[in-house]
């Protein structure tokens, strides 16, 4: 079992085994948050047009994981379930929860960052945290800045401002920002950033981008970290904003932008929205609509510069992460480290007249990009196509560090998917079910949903709006998105993965919340309980 230790030796509080002193590889988590699929899936619309060498470059180097899933479709609840590798109680974002709901991971979780630490690794941290700052104090040291925050705070800062000030360039203005419209259809609504320039007109430059101030700050820790080590191991995680709007596209993209217009085009959905006036249409739950209404774009022209500039804010974003890659060569740390690139969750980008993310269960959010590059991976280029989740990060870098906790974890480990996926039973990651959850942001919409990969032809993913009587059934082979619940010739697969998501509900006394109201929309299908129902006595 290994040297016995924990995350707080003197409480005797977060207690784990491992297998020696300072014997794991390097390891890199680097995070971008809301990434749309079509950035890294074939046949999505768009799809294609975003160059990324340097994402593309670890692709090549180790193993892509083409249907990897999110468990909640929020930075917050996402980054929570991830970090800690259990499912999020934490279902909502700060800035729009209720008073009371935890919003913050309690005192008592643990991120796997500790346990690095802990085990003996040097650990270093720049960019978002949004799960509450304090954990990341404890896994990465009081002088932790991780910005507890949704978007970047590029005005108060300090270390932004004095980047800025070294470079001699004044904070960013934008010029004609990418605007939505409120729901009379009129007025100017959410602006989503787009080229920036500086007060007095100056040409605003790429390296004074937000991304690549996070990249300066990954290099200096880079270096700091093997300057301090003394022959432990490093640990560095990079939380990048974006491509998450607002975007902060800065000049020299301006002839790229171009030749990024004359081929982009908006999702077929859009088409079909617009025919339907923007309203609800049929087979559609209820939240759709009030997004749109928040966030919608009603306008062709407007939707296209959305897309736009998302492509080249994932293209700066793309050249940040490279300088990461390059700092990790120059300090001889990346062909030994386990590197792990991940989205928190995905994007409309333009589906069904959207942007952004919401509280619902479309494939467009649910779906994540998610590559590991083992240390001295000796099979690079491989494709793994087995459903996979966020919750599996965890336990595939603690099983990599020589870690085995305590906690009871929720995702499974990739290293057997990692060393030899041929060899590893399909069927058993196939017919695996995890849980996406959503509730609270631009309005309430508690929703879970589960994919069921029947076969390699076969591939759905079901959602549950529990206070709606839509229900959603999505091919995820199928790049249109149609709401496929309603189709005669799928109703077995609707029945099916109904079933899946019972059985999966009530083997787990944290899901009875869920599990009620469930039984309740599918009295036709599953099975009733007989006599009372209001829980006298714990289960």
């Amino acid at each position: 079992m290994g040297k016995r230790r924990y995350v707080d030796a003197h409480r005797g509080w977060g207690g784990f085994s491992a297998e020696g002193e300072h014997q794991g590889p390097p390891i890199v988590f680097i995070t971008v948050d809301m990434v749309p699929p079509e950035f890294h899936r074939p046949g999505e619309s768009n799809s294609g047009l975003v160059v990324t060498p340097n994402i593309d470059r670890l692709r090549a180097d180790g193993v892509a994981f083409t249907n990897a899933f999110t468990n909640a479709p929020l930075c917050g609840p996402s980054r929570a379930s991830y970090l800690t590798g259990r499912y999020p109680y934490i279902l909502a974002n700060e800035e729009r929860a209720h008073d009371g709901w935890d919003t913050k991971l309690r005192a008592e979780d643990i991120i796997f960052p500790q346990y690095l630490a802990a085990a003996g690794y040097v650990a270093k941290h720049c960019g978002k945290s949004h799960i509450g700052a304090a954990k990341f104090i404890e896994a990465f040291g009081e002088a932790d800045a991780a910005w507890n925050r949704w978007a970047p705070p590029m005005e108060d800062d300090e270390g932004y401002v004095a980047h800025l000030a070294r470079l001699g360039v004044r904070a960013p203005v934008y010029n004609d920002p990418v605007q939505g419209l409120r729901p009379d259809r009129k007025t100017l609504g959410n602006s989503y950033g787009g080229f920036v320039t500086q007060p007095t007109g100056t040409p605003f430059p790429e390296e004074a981008t937000y991304p690549h101030y996070l990249a300066t700050l990954a290099e200096e820790k880079i270096r700091a970290a093997v300057a301090a080590g003394r022959g432990a191991p490093t640990y560095l995680q990079v939380d990048f904003f974006g491509p998450h709007q607002p975007f902060m596209i800065p000049a020299g993209l301006e002839e790229r932008a171009d030749e990024i217009r004359e081929q982009v085009q908006v999702p077929r959905s859009f088409a079909w929205v617009r025919d339907c006036d923007f309203v609800r249409m049929p087979g559609e739950p209820r939240i759709y609509e009030l997004y749109r209404k928040d966030n919608g774009l009603y306008d062709e022209k407007t939707l296209r510069e959305y897309i736009v500039c998302n492509i080249l804010q994932m293209e700066v974003l793309d050249r940040a992460i490279g300088r990461v890659f390059a700092a990790l060569r120059a300090e001889g740390l990346y062909d030994e480290a386990l590197i792990i690139f991940a989205a928190d969750h995905g994007e409309m980008n333009g589906e069904k007249a959207l942007v952004d993310k919401g509280v619902y269960g479309h494939p467009k959010v649910a779906r994540v990009p998610l590559v590991v590059k083992p240390p001295r991976y000796t099979n690079p280029g491989a494709s793994v196509d087995v459903p996979v989740c966020l919750l599996d990060i965890a336990p595939t870098v603690l099983e990599t560090a020589g870690i085995i906790p305590d906690a009871r974890l929720d995702g499974w480990s990739l290293m057997a998917l990692l060393q030899a996926p041929d060899k590893v039973p399909q069927d058993r990651w196939n017919d695996r079910t995890f849980l996406y959850e959503a509730f609270w942001h631009v309005a309430p919409n508690p929703a879970i949903a589960i994919q069921w990969r029947k076969s390699s032809s076969e591939h759905y993913f079901y959602v549950c709006n529990l206070t709606d009587n839509c229900d959603e059934l999505y091919d995820l082979n199928d790049t249109s998105h149609p709401n496929l619940a309603g189709e005669v010739s799928l109703k077995g697969v609707r029945a099916t993965m109904i079933t899946r998501m019972y059985e999966f509900l009530r083997a787990d006394p944290r899901w009875r919340c869920y599990l009620y109201p469930f039984r309740l929309v599918h009295s036709d299908i599953l099975p009733q309980e007989e006599g009372d129902q209001q829980m006298f006595r714990p289960e």
